[in-house]
């Protein structure tokens, strides 16, 4: 976390598995918190779903989902709100730990700077290990056309459990992975630098938390969006072909007609998301950041 690089390189105190214990809990705090305004706005999230798989515009999504009725428009709602207090404890906590561990043994050899977004890689990856399970599940749930042979989230387990890993669920890791690690590599690294450029406005402390934490996550959103519209066509499925990343991309790229403007669909929505969840995230972990110390 940026808040994190102010420690002290090589600190260590009878305390330091509190320090540890902290950045967890205020991770799982922070985005427990945050689930608020995610289950609000879950029918947008939903919305920007089905432009991904099927290509529709922002009309034509809300007309399917209210023709599916109030009962199913929540459907899936479940992994994302699980996903989303796990997330946060996992991503803000590692980032922490490895971020203390890289200052050092690292102090000659990568620049002090760096080592944020450095350590938010590798807490990207291991997030990715963890969570592309969850995400699996939630884009089973959420595409309708799974709604009759997949009715319930234990049958998807269930049918998921009957595939090969690699199709199973961890379809889509490798996209997953470069989608986590670049994206909390890019948060980590620019909170501190983009916060402390947003308090010179007068603002205050937790003013410049939440809108450092919605300008990172609009530029993040808006850069990795092809990959989180390729992992939603890749794992709305269960069974079918194997295709690999590379076809699958292909395929999604031609039903786009090679146009980077319906790749882009839904993308105005994935921003609004973000800035609300991780706005309020971001704030909420640096206030309890700076009262634990």
């Amino acid at each position: 976390m940026a808040g994190s690089s102010d420690h002290e390189q090589g600190e260590e105190s009878p305390g330091g598995l509190m320090f540890y214990f902290q950045s967890y809990l205020r991770g799982g705090t922070s985005s427990l918190l945050s689930t608020i305004p995610t289950l609000i706005v879950f029918p947008v999230y939903k919305t920007i779903y089905r432009q991904q798989i099927h290509n529709t515009q922002v009309g034509q999504a809300v007309g399917q989902l209210y023709t599916e009725g109030a009962l199913k428009l929540f459907r899936g709602v479940a992994p994302p709100l699980l996903m989303r207090t796990l997330n946060g404890t996992l991503l803000f906590g590692l980032q922490d730990t490895l971020l203390r561990q890289l200052s050092q043994i690292s102090q000659t050899v990568i620049p002090t700077p760096a080592l944020p977004a450095l350590a938010g890689l590798g807490a990207g990856v291991v997030e990715a290990v963890v969570f592309t399970p969850f995400e699996r599940v939630q884009n089973v749930l959420q595409n309708s056309q799974n709604d009759n042979s997949l009715p319930s989230m234990r049958s998807v387990l269930m049918r998921l459990k009957e595939q090969r890993v690699a199709l199973g669920f961890y379809r889509a890791f490798l996209p997953i992975a470069a989608r986590n690690a670049l994206g909390s590599s890019l948060y980590f690294g620019l909170k501190g630098p983009v916060r402390a450029l947003v308090a010179q406005q007068g603002l205050s402390p937790v003013a410049s938390s939440f809108f450092s934490g919605t300008l990172i996550s609009m530029a993040i959103s808006l850069t990795l969006y092809p990959l989180s519209v390729l992992v939603a066509n890749m794992q709305a499925q269960v069974g079918g072909q194997d295709r690999g990343v590379g076809a699958c991309w292909e395929a999604l790229w031609k039903s786009r007609q090679r146009s980077v403007v319906l790749l882009y669909r839904g993308g105005s929505l994935v921003v609004l998301r973000s800035c609300i969840t991780w706005g309020i995230t971001t704030a909420i972990y640096d206030r309890q950041e700076k009262q634990t110390g």
